[in-house]
Formats: structure tokens, sequence, C-alpha cells
């Protein structure tokens, strides 16, 4: 009989720990929805900070539609990689060259994928484009597009996430 410690994992160890699941169980470690939902709505975060900012920005400067929407996705990138990077520098102690490195990879096809639906919602509602920061289409275009953005790039994160890709990258760093 073997009598060798084994390690024991908890739930909150086994949502972190990304091998060996089966990617088709919902509740299967780190392919779970749970976690897929909490990396999108990270991303999330950082696309409404950087997408509001943009859209005031560009709105009080009387930009164009084109110049503001690039500032906006630009705004939606910068603010979203920030967290992760703020994140795995504070609470993992990792340098800066690596803590880019593995923000890149953590967000880059979720935030996309947010800010493609997002845009091309927006982009697609009739007079959002025109409408300014006070006209509830405006926000209601914008606050239609996150939502369903969230909807598309959650089951996106799933399977990057099951894959050991994408937001799973940062888990061996908490």
């Amino acid at each position: 009989m073997d009598h060798t410690a084994r390690p024991t994992s908890t739930p909150a160890d086994a949502e972190y720990d990304h091998r060996g699941h089966d990617e088709h169980t919902p509740t299967g470690g780190g392919s779970s929805w749970r976690t897929a939902s909490q990396a999108t709505l990270h991303c999330l975060t950082g696309c409404v900070i950087g997408e509001i900012l943009g859209m005031a920005i560009g709105t009080a400067l009387l930009w164009g539609n084109v110049p503001t929407m690039v500032l906006a996705i630009a705004l939606a990138f910068l603010f979203g990689y920030s967290f992760t990077l703020y994140a795995v520098r504070r609470k993992a102690g990792v340098g800066l060259k690596a803590s880019i490195r593995i923000a890149l990879a953590a967000d880059t096809v979720s935030i996309a994928v947010m800010e493609l639906v997002d845009n091309g919602i927006i982009a697609l509602t009739p007079g959002a484009m025109d409408a300014e920061l006070s006209d509830g289409l405006f926000w209601g275009a914008l606050l239609g597009g996150f939502a369903v953005a969230f909807l598309i790039t959650t089951p996106v994160n799933k399977w990057m996430i099951g894959r050991g890709k994408g937001h799973a990258v940062v888990h061996a760093y908490h």
C-alpha cells in the first residue's frame, strides 16, 4: 500500500488548474462557464472604460465617427491590457517585459472579439454613430453592444481557457 502524500486540491484550486479537464463539461476545471464569464467580465471592464473615454474625448474634440471609434478601440485595448498588466506585476511580482507578454497572450483575442462585436452593433444601429453622448440611442447601442459582446465572447474565452490559452495564461500567476 502506498502511503506517500498526495497533493490535495480545493474547488478553488481546480478552477485555476487547466490541465486534464474535459473541455466540454460546463463545470470542468479551467474551462468552466464561471471562469470564462469572469475572464470576459475582466476584459469587458477595460473595454467599457476605454470605449466610453474614447467616445467622450472624440465627441468633445468634435472628431468624426472613424477617428472617435479608432480612439475608443485603442483605449479599450489599453485599459483591458493594463488591468492584467497591473495584476500580474503587483500580485505575482513579474517583471514589466514578461507582464506585457502575459497580458497580450491573455487578453488579445477576448478584447478583439468584444470590440468587433460591440463596434459592429454600434455601426449597424441606425443613427447610433451620429448620436451624441446625451442621447439615449448612443447609450442603448453602446450598452446593448457590450451585452451582446459579452454573450459572444464568453464561449470564445471558455474554449480558449479549456485549451490553456487566453486568460488561462494569467492563472499561473494567481
